[in-house]
């Protein structure tokens, strides 16, 4: 197997808690010496496993000693619960009972810290799935949005008006769509400078040579400008763009940053 298919196989967690045969041993110990991402993983394995268990740790009650030696059932002797347990004592036990009561104690822990294991993988993957599910709307939010842009551009009934810059920014620019047959105005501001704090953009119209306020320019967060519809009104022989106070003005004051006409 692959390193990653054996880290995701959880053949390193049975290895771990004592599971695993000893071909699959040698040939852990192999990887871990060869591969340092499977002998980290081993030792965050063990340590998730010492944490569960130091956090999982329970008092046991004094019945439990008298449970335990009744169903490990001492043959020719009599137990005394009362009595402290000495390995002296312990090694006089049954061999197979031994052997019997320690894999019993082993499965315990061993299912104890596997369920504890694959419970934090589940909520990895959760996490992670809820993470692409976020990823996921939010993609399609901005097809969409670019699908409402380009049913804009193209419209057969958009006619385009390039806003170019001016004195105070030369290298500014814009781009008005006017909809012939709705008078609706779009604009598209994604190359300006971004305003600085307190002030906005405002686009102006110029109806029989006068400005007409056709609306405030926003950015999504202050950062990123789209195209956005401005106010609808007559035909309009320019239009312009100054750089106001936030929320705008009634007359332009500020500098024209691009301008164009149609």
């Amino acid at each position: 197997m692959e390193k990653q298919e054996i880290i995701s196989s959880g053949l390193l967690e049975m290895y771990v808690i004592g599971a695993t045969s000893s071909d699959e041993n040698a040939q852990i110990e192999i990887l871990r010496s060869q591969h340092s991402d499977i002998n980290e993983e081993l030792s965050n394995i063990e340590k998730a496993f010492e944490t569960y268990a130091f956090a999982n740790a329970v008092e046991p009650a004094t019945s439990v000693k008298d449970k335990l030696f009744s169903s490990l059932n001492f043959s020719n002797q009599s137990v005394n619960t009362n009595e402290s347990v000495t390995p002296a004592k312990i090694v006089s036990m049954s061999p197979l009972r031994n052997i019997a009561a320690a894999a019993a104690v082993l499965l315990l822990i061993g299912s104890s810290v596997l369920n504890f294991f694959y419970y934090n993988k589940y909520k990895d993957v959760n996490e992670k799935y809820d993470e692409s599910k976020q990823q996921i709307a939010s993609l399609n939010q901005h097809l969409t949005e670019v699908d409402k842009d380009m049913s804009i551009v193209q419209s057969r009934y958009s006619e385009p008006v390039s806003l170019k810059g001016q004195e105070a920014s030369p290298d500014a620019g814009a781009k008005i769509f006017w909809m012939k047959n709705t008078g609706e105005v779009y604009i598209d501001p994604t190359n300006m400078p971004i305003a600085p704090a307190g002030k906005q953009y405002q686009l102006w119209a110029f109806v029989d040579g006068k400005p007409v306020d056709a609306g405030m320019i926003t950015s999504k967060d202050g950062k990123i400008y789209k195209i956005q519809k401005m106010k609808t009104f007559g035909k309009a022989q320019a239009f312009a763009i100054t750089l106001e106070t936030e929320g705008g003005n009634p007359q332009p004051k500020g500098s024209v940053y691009v301008l164009g006409k149609i």
